[in-house]
């Protein structure tokens, strides 16, 4: 995860750019949604995302059910 040092905690929701391996935080914030089931996610809990969609999951399981072909 990559944070800007300039931009302190925030309350509301980040925008971020999410890859391979991590994100980077385009806009400061504590959370993002869930794509599946629209449940905030804390960015400290963040574990499962999609590069390819640019988007946060909430489990594991809301992720393979997303992924799934």
């Amino acid at each position: 995860m990559l944070m800007n040092k300039n931009s302190g905690p925030s309350n509301g929701e980040a925008k971020l750019q999410y890859g391979p391996s991590g994100f980077r935080v385009l806009r400061p914030g504590n959370h993002v949604f869930c794509a599946m089931s629209g449940v905030p996610i804390p960015l400290e809990e963040l574990r499962y995302w999609s590069v390819e969609h640019q988007e946060a999951y909430a489990s594991a399981q809301l992720a393979t059910e997303r992924l799934a072909p």
